[in-house]
């Protein structure tokens, strides 16, 4: 069996995190990077660079060359793109482009880091491996990823590529800041927060990485593991905050249908910056919420979840440190170390 791993999305936040773990191992790593820089970032966390991206198919069978195992972590995650047409292109026809090639180096396994948005449960339900689809999609993103999930399936199937995929819910830790980290920031730097009612899943980074590693290992070739560690509600979730940093300002309860159509009024206006905070989709999002049951994972492949109060904790606890929580936290000694 050849012992090489290829990763693609290494200088990303799962990826970095996942190489940081695997090169650690035996074996050699090897990882895509688009630039010097990034190549720069992924030797620095002990992999051997390989630069392109996932178009370019020369880069790619270099990467491969000598893999056993290929895990395909990049991709577009963005709620509010600026250029749509380039995240599904990358997301898509970028992990088309993945399977066919590891199929061309004779591969061992590919795990295939979907999304747990590619469930598209119905509102109000809890969505699962095995959930029906809505037939609808709330954002771009969503759509692009349920996309390139069947295209990974499809591909995979065709060219007899073994293929695991997980599907990670929203991933918080020490090394995010930016993405669906911005829902917890938000709360930690205003001073009259806003709150919505609405549920929130979420997946430690350390549990993200874990979860990938044993689907490597153990995963059932063709299926998908949903990861999530906890859902919580805003208001669940704001009594949590309040009670690891000390103290806290009372948020401004919204009802639903004044936060849709506010919202979508202001994210229109939002919409139309670089990189903005507020999009129709992200309103959208939102106000569905997402509960998911991430105990298949538990079950086949012997994952065990981080509790989400140390999840918090870490990830406060580096957004101060890191300046991104630019008010000091009244209560700040109070988390654990």
């Amino acid at each position: 069996m050849k012992s090489g791993v290829f990763v693609t999305g290494g200088t990303g936040f799962i990826g970095g995190a996942l190489l940081s773990r695997i090169t650690d191992g035996s074996g050699w790593v090897k990882a895509l990077a688009r630039s010097r820089t990034g190549g720069e970032t992924v030797a620095g966390l002990g992999a051997l660079p390989v630069i392109g991206d996932l178009f370019d198919t020369d880069a790619l069978r270099e990467g491969m060359d000598g893999c056993g195992l290929v895990y395909h972590v990049a991709g577009v995650n963005q709620m509010c793109p600026t250029y749509a047409a380039e995240m599904y292109r990358s997301n898509v026809e970028g992990t088309r482009n993945v399977i066919a090639m590891a199929a061309d180096a004779g591969v061992d396994r590919v795990v295939y880091t979907s999304s747990a948005a590619t469930i598209g449960e119905v509102h109000g339900t809890v969505g699962d491996e095995g959930s029906p689809h809505r037939g609808t999609y709330l954002s771009d993103y969503e759509q692009s990823k349920h996309e390139a999930e069947t295209v990974a399936m499809e591909t995979a199937a065709e060219l007899g590529v073994d293929l695991v995929m997980v599907n990670p819910s929203s991933v918080q830790g020490p090394g995010r800041a930016t993405g669906s980290a911005r829902l917890l920031l938000y709360p930690l730097t205003r001073r009259f927060p806003l709150l919505v009612s609405t549920h929130l899943s979420v997946l430690d980074i350390d549990d993200c990485v874990a979860g990938h590693l044993l689907a490597a290992d153990r995963g059932d070739s063709g299926r998908r593991y949903l990861l999530n560690g906890a859902t919580l509600t805003t208001g669940e979730a704001v009594a949590l905050l309040a009670d690891l940093i000390g103290s806290w300002r009372l948020p401004i309860p919204i009802p639903r249908f004044v936060a849709g159509s506010l919202g979508m009024s202001l994210a229109r206006v939002a919409a139309s910056r670089p990189d903005p905070l507020l999009c129709p989709a992200m309103v959208r999002t939102l106000l569905h919420g997402h509960r998911y049951d991430g105990s298949l994972a538990v079950r086949g492949l012997g994952l065990e979840y981080t509790p989400i109060r140390r999840t918090l904790d870490r990830t406060i606890r580096w957004l101060v440190d890191f300046g991104f929580a630019y008010k000091k936290l009244p209560g700040y000694p109070k988390l654990s170390a």
